[in-house]
């Protein structure tokens, strides 16, 4: 039988309000920009290995409901790039925490949506 799903082609995040949102998806956390869904409050973001696409939720006839399961952006330089998005107006939840093989610390976009900075340096041992 042939496979049914084949892949991913984006992931969904809600908004309340586009434009505060596309302004914190390009201009904070710094992500390309692509495809604008025509005139409707919808855009994709390039992030290098998944399309996250924003959407205002009540113009497509959904309710808006926050995601309380981060996506966790991959960073290299994970102090670089917590002391950039610092500088921008982000604000983190408690701290960095080291799982003995990677790094994250967690923050919100404007709507709630959780998010994180991931840093994997290596692996555990055993």
């Amino acid at each position: 039988m042939d496979r049914l799903i084949n892949g991913v082609d984006f992931i969904t995040v809600s908004t309340k309000n586009f434009q505060k949102a596309r302004d914190f998806y390009a201009n904070v956390l710094g992500l390309e920009a692509s495809k604008q869904w025509g005139s409707m409050p919808g855009q994709e973001f390039e992030s290098g290995n998944l399309t996250i696409a924003v959407m205002q939720s009540d113009a497509f006839g959904m309710e808006h409901h926050a995601n309380n399961s981060p996506i966790e952006f991959h960073v290299d330089d994970f102090e670089g790039a917590k002391a950039e998005l610092e500088s921008r107006g982000v604000t983190f939840k408690g701290e960095p925490i080291d799982s003995g093989s990677c790094l994250q610390t967690f923050f919100d976009d404007p709507d709630g949506n959780a998010l994180a900075l991931h840093h994997r340096y290596g692996r555990p041992a055993g």
